[in-house]
């Protein structure tokens, strides 16, 4: 049975692209090795990240990013079962979210994600993949 599960963190320290490289280095074997696929995007100071696969392996997954020290605050968005992948093109995308993205500049103060109903952050999501922020796979 594949599920999507999306979740929201604060970064623990200094959110570093040594950081986040060490997230995705690890994230990429993993997620290759376990068929997991998804989204990770980093922003001033939080992540939003979807994964994807079978149940028992995301739920195993997201039980390690609960007890990584590199996340704070860790919140679970939306679980629900999947018929098809969205992100099936990537073990795991990075979109970065730049001071220059008008949601980080504040131009739309209302964004919050820990406020945010998890419609409107899907869209959001869905919204920087089609928009062409900077991805790595």
């Amino acid at each position: 049975m594949l599920i999507r599960a999306f979740y929201i963190s604060r970064s623990a320290g200094p959110q570093t692209s040594t950081i986040t490289g060490s997230i995705l280095k690890t994230a990429l074997v993993f997620n290759k090795v376990h068929q997991i696929t998804g989204v990770l995007c980093q922003g001033t100071g939080f992540f939003l990240q979807m994964l994807e696969g079978e149940r028992a392996v995301v739920n195993q997954l997201y039980g390690r990013i609960l007890r990584d020290s590199r996340h704070k605050d860790v919140e679970m968005v939306s679980l629900h079962e999947i018929s098809q992948r969205k992100f099936s093109h990537w073990s795991m995308a990075l979109i970065d979210l730049s001071d220059t993205d008008p949601m980080v500049m504040m131009q739309h103060p209302e964004f919050d994600p820990y406020s945010a109903s998890s419609e409107l952050l899907s869209q959001q999501i869905d919204e920087w993949v089609v928009s062409g922020k900077p991805i790595r796979n």
